[in-house]
C-alpha cells in the first residue's frame, strides 16, 4: 500500500508541478526516481516532524501541494499542534502520509503504535480522514487527492495486504462501499480491516448467516446516510477498526446514529483496541489475534451475539 501511495505521488507531480514531496527521515531508495527527476520539488527531512510541518504549510501558502511522509505515530502525536495551527487554522492542502497506521509496527513496541490516531485527527476541524483498504483502492484514492480542499490524513497499512475492493465500485472521498449488502447482520469497517471482514462474512456465510459489510474508507467526512441505511437494514451491527474503540470509526458511527437514527436500533458492538498501550512485542497479526480482530475471533462473536439476540427485526 505504501509503495503504491508514494508511486502515486511521483506520478502526480509529473503532470501537476505544483506537487512537491516531503520525507522525515525515510529510508535509502524512497522515491529515487522522484528525487532524480524533479529534485526541486523533492526534500528528506531529518528526525524534525513538527518543523516538517511548518515547512509544508509555508510551501502550501506559496501555491504548492505538499505530501508529507513519515511514520503513522510520529506524524499525528508528535506534530499536533503544527497539525492544527498552521494546517487545519488556514484550510491548507497538505497531504499527510502516516505510514503504518494501527499495530503495523508491532516489533518496535508502544511508541511505534498509531492507535490512536483516526480519533485525535478526525477532531481536528477541517482535517478529512482517509484509510483505504489496498493498495488498488489507495491508486484510485490518490488521483483525488491534488485538488482536495484542506488537509487530508491517509493511513497507510503494512503493505501486501490482499486486494479486496473492485474497480466496479469506483472511488470517491466521502462515499462509502457496501462490499457486501445490508443484511440483519452488518459489518462497518475500514482499512485493512475489510479483508478481515469480509473473510469473517465468508464464515458467516457458511454458517447460513448473510453479513453485510460496508466500506468505510473516509471515516471525515463520514458517509452518514450509508452508515444509516445500514443500520437500518441491521439487527445486529460490528463496527471493526484496527484502532482503539475510544475516538475511531466505531464513535463516528454512534455519533451518527445518535444524530440520526430513529428507534429502534439494532445491537452494537465495537471490535477494536480497548483503552490500552499493547504491552506486548510481535506481529501485527499477533496483536490483532490478542484483541479479537480476526476473522474466526469476529464471526465467533457474531455467533455469541446471535445466542443472545434472535435473527429478526424488531417490530
Amino acid at each position: 500500500m505504501r509503495k503504491a501511495c508514494l508511486q502515486s505521488v511521483y506520478e502526480l507531480a509529473k503532470k501537476d508541478p505544483r506537487i512537491v514531496f516531503i520525507g522525515s527521515d525515510l529510508g535509502p531508495g524512497t522515491l529515487d526516481d522522484f528525487k532524480a527527476e524533479m529534485p526541486e520539488r523533492f526534500f528528506m527531512e531529518g528526525v524534525a516532524e513538527q518543523n516538517v510541518i511548518g515547512m509544508a504549510a509555508g510551501l502550501a501558502m506559496e501555491g504548492f501541494i505538499p505530501y508529507v511522509n513519515t511514520i503513522a505515530s510520529f506524524l499525528t502525536r508528535r506534530c499536533y499542534e503544527q497539525l492544527a495551527i498552521d494546517l487545519c487554522l488556514h484550510n491548507l492542502p497538505v497531504r499527510l502520509i502516516g505510514n503504518g497506521g494501527g499495530l503495523v509496527y508491532a516489533p518496535l513496541g508502544p511508541t511505534h503504535l498509531a492507535i490512536e490516531d483516526i480519533a485525535i485527527m478526525r477532531a481536528l476541524p477541517r482535517m478529512t480522514v482517509v484509510a483505504p483498504s489496498d493498495a488498488e483502492q489507495m491508486k484510485q484514492f490518490m488521483v483525488e487527492t491534488p485538488d482536495w480542499p484542506g488537509p487530508v490524513y491517509i493511513r497507510l497499512g503494512k503493505g501486501g495486504d490482499p486486494v479486496v475492493s473492485r474497480p466496479e465500485d469506483g472511488f470517491e472521498i466521502g462515499k462509502a462501499i457496501a462490499l457486501r449488502p445490508a443484511a440483519e447482520v452488518a459489518l462497518i469497517t475500514t482499512g485493512v480491516m475489510v479483508n478481515r471482514a469480509l473473510a469473517a462474512a465468508d464464515q458467516l456465510k457458511a454458517d447460513g448467516i448473510d453479513c453485510g459489510v460496508l466500506n468505510v474508507h473516509t471515516i471525515k467526512p463520514l458517509d452518514r446516510e450509508a452508515v444509516l441505511e445500514t443500520a437500518r437494514e441491521a439487527r445486529i451491527l460490528l463496527t471493526l477498526e484496527e484502532h482503539t474503540t475510544t475516538g475511531g470509526l466505531g464513535s463516528a458511527v454512534l455519533e451518527t446514529l445518535s444524530d440520526g437514527l430513529e428507534q429502534p436500533w439494532p445491537v452494537i458492538r465495537r471490535l477494536g483496541i480497548p483503552d490500552v498501550f499493547p504491552g506486548e512485542y510481535g506481529s501485527q497479526d499477533s496483536m490483532m489475534e490478542s484483541f479479537g480482530l480476526q476473522p474466526p475471533q469476529i464471526a465467533e462473536t457474531v455467533h455469541q451475539i446471535l445466542s443472545e439476540t434472535p435473527l429478526s427485526k424488531a417490530s
